[in-house]
């Protein structure tokens, strides 16, 4: 009976430990993805806290997975130190690189798109000027009409049974309220 081995050499370490390293520069890849649609749009707190949290599952499925394929599902400790080296090495070296020609294209894009729109939004900002001042000239009429209507309705509080009598201030008592006596 031919019983596995169980234990790898120290040249088969180290060649694990090169493949985590090089699975740490995959991680940054996949993280540049979403530096990447950092500097595009802006992000919440939140936004953010969500991305940071599916990368780290990812990266955890992922090193998990290189570690029942690479290693005969055994998790060794220097799998995370090899993967955060890896990481290290692609994030402060290339991904700076990238984040950086990134960032200059899209202002670039920006900007073109600035240019390209600057006819459409002056069109847009002179159609909303006479919209917007046919609705603030309704919205006068509407203010004239309330005054109108106001006056024109009768405050029940105020309302008195005799009008006439009230000049003279003889036995009239208001419909609504205390009575007035002189």
């Amino acid at each position: 009976m031919k019983v596995p081995e169980t234990f790898f050499s120290v040249n088969e370490e180290l060649v694990l430990f090169g493949l985590s390293c090089l699975c740490g520069a995959a991680f940054g890849i996949f993280y540049d993805i979403f530096r990447t649609l950092r500097a595009m749009f802006r992000h919440s707190f939140a936004l953010v806290f969500i991305e940071d949290v599916v990368f780290f599952i990812g990266c955890g499925i992922a090193l998990t997975a290189f570690s029942l394929t690479a290693a005969h599902g055994e998790m060794r400790f220097y799998y995370f130190i090899g993967s955060a080296v890896g990481f290290a090495l692609y994030i402060f070296t290339v991904g700076n690189i990238v984040i950086l020609t990134v960032r200059k294209l899209f202002g670039i894009i920006r900007r073109i798109f600035v240019i390209i729109s600057a006819p459409f939004r002056t069109a847009f900002a002179f159609l909303c000027r006479k919209v917007l001042g046919k609705f603030v000239r309704s919205t006068e009429i509407l203010k004239i009409l309330k005054k109108i209507v106001k006056m024109l309705l009768l405050n029940p509080l105020r309302l008195l049974y005799n009008k006439i009598e009230n000049k003279k201030r003889k036995n009239v008592k208001c419909v609504v309220g205390k009575t007035k006596r002189q």
